[in-house]
């Protein structure tokens, strides 16, 4: 199976305690451009056809499976603006991470987190369920919140 755009998609909230801190400070999140919110206040991202996140003969996801859709995170009068678009789940011979655009130009991209590809799990849809930590990067585009290597939300997969 591979993510090729058809049926498959990225869910994933980043941060729980974030999002609650951000709306329980009175802030908005607003989720555009293909993206959606799930039942659980999390994010839905489709996938962008072509070839990309597969699976190899022993069953190891390879490759990069790209997503559309923009998150703002806005509270405090505009002080606090965390801007995430178009994730990525890329996976190499270093390890797996996620990467977004930090801006609606999408001149750059980042790491936000770091996957952990062998603590992931089957979910009862048939997904992939992959624990995620805060890169570096992400420390400084959540606005030094949460330290690097800080738990964030599973990643859940569903490949197409």
């Amino acid at each position: 199976m591979a993510v090729d755009g058809k049926g498959a998609s990225l869910e994933w909230g980043v941060k729980q305690s974030f999002r609650g801190y951000v709306e329980g400070a009175g802030g908005s999140i607003q989720v555009t451009a293909g993206g959606a919110r799930t039942p659980d206040g999390g994010f839905a991202f489709a996938a962008v056809p072509g070839p990309g996140l597969k699976r190899a003969a022993n069953g190891a996801l390879q490759g990069v499976g790209r997503f559309t859709g923009e998150v703002l995170f806005q509270a405090h009068g505009g002080m606090l603006q965390v801007f995430l678009a178009d994730p990525a789940v890329e996976i190499g011979p270093e390890g797996a991470v996620i990467t977004v655009a930090p801006e609606p130009e999408r001149d750059r991209r980042l790491t936000l987190a770091i996957l952990d590809l062998p603590a992931a799990t089957a979910g009862a849809d048939g997904d992939i369920v992959i624990p995620s930590k805060l890169s570096q990067d992400g420390w400084q585009l959540l606005g030094d919140h949460y330290a690097p290597m800080t738990p964030l939300d599973a990643v859940r997969l569903k490949l197409g």
